[in-house]
């Protein structure tokens, strides 16, 4: 079974955000899928299977150090990559638990076309304040699900963002009011923004690049007026933990109705392999 190891999220290896992509894992032993994402030890691994439906090009499974997940982004636009890459295709239908996630490549890089989040307040802002150790957040407090949850908290500086050092346990224990939830601090004006991403409960302390949580947070800055519609945001995250990371990211809508989320990025391969592990 061949795998593909990429860092997603930047044009140069040892970047980015990594992933480890299985590449045929039809006849894995399910049982073995956990422990393998365990042993690869990246934020996400994903496992490509023949598609269940006509309209998609692969179907993946996403999984977490310590669980399966519904969507993420960074697995996404790196399992598009390395199918372009093989097949010598430029666009990829992803099939996921959450539906079919279109990406359109160019080279190593690629746009995809998110699902659409649902939101609904978070119900206790305040201990979320008191575990990131910051005073307040100049937009709602929010809850954003696209199969992966994400609340957003947006200080008033680049630098109490890079500055931050969050209470992990407390932020695994209010993960008891949204389970798997990716916590974000971030600021920024315009189409710059800089962003921290934690998510303690899923065995990631801090995550370089979140391709999941560039959407809704750019749905979030267009619903609550800070940028118009269609605003392309450059969004700076994993430079803390020395996985510096590039996220491009726009939201269409108005009112509280999003109607098209897109998020980009680069990803290279740093390298490639063979487990050697019994089928099913």
């Amino acid at each position: 079974m061949r795998f593909v190891i990429l860092d997603v999220f930047t044009d140069r290896p040892l970047a980015g955000n990594q992933l480890a992509v299985v590449m045929d894992a039809e006849g894995l032993d399910e049982a073995l899928l956990q422990p393998i994402a365990a042993e690869f030890g990246f934020s996400e691994t994903v496992f490509v299977y023949p598609p269940t439906r006509p309209d998609a090009d692969a179907r993946g499974r996403i999984f977490t150090p310590r669980a399966e997940t519904s969507f993420a982004g960074h697995p996404t636009l790196g399992t598009a990559v390395a199918l372009g890459l093989e097949r010598g295709i430029e666009r990829v239908a992803l099939e996921l638990a959450v539906g079919i996630v279109p990406v359109e490549l160019d080279g190593m890089a690629g746009w995809m076309i998110q699902p659409l989040p649902t939101a609904w307040p978070f119900p206790r802002p305040e201990r979320l304040f008191e575990a990131l150790r910051v005073a307040g957040s100049r937009l709602p407090v929010e809850v954003y699900d696209t199969g992966d949850p994400h609340v957003h908290v947006v200080v008033e500086s680049v630098e109490q963002v890079l500055a931050l050092e969050p209470d992990l346990r407390a932020l695994v224990s209010l993960s008891a009011e949204v389970p798997h939830v990716d916590w974000s601090c971030c600021a920024g004006e315009g189409g710059n923004w800089t962003t921290r991403v934690f998510a303690p409960d899923d065995g990631i302390p801090e995550d370089a690049a979140t391709g999941s949580a560039a959407g809704p947070l750019a749905w979030h800055l267009v619903r609550h007026g800070v940028v118009a519609s269609g605003t392309e945001l450059r969004i700076s995250q994993g430079s803390v933990i020395g996985r510096p990371s590039t996220i491009l990211a726009r939201a269409q809508g108005a009112g509280d109705v999003p109607e098209r989320i897109e998020v980009g990025g680069s990803a290279v391969v740093v390298a490639e392999g063979h487990l050697r592990l019994p089928a099913g």
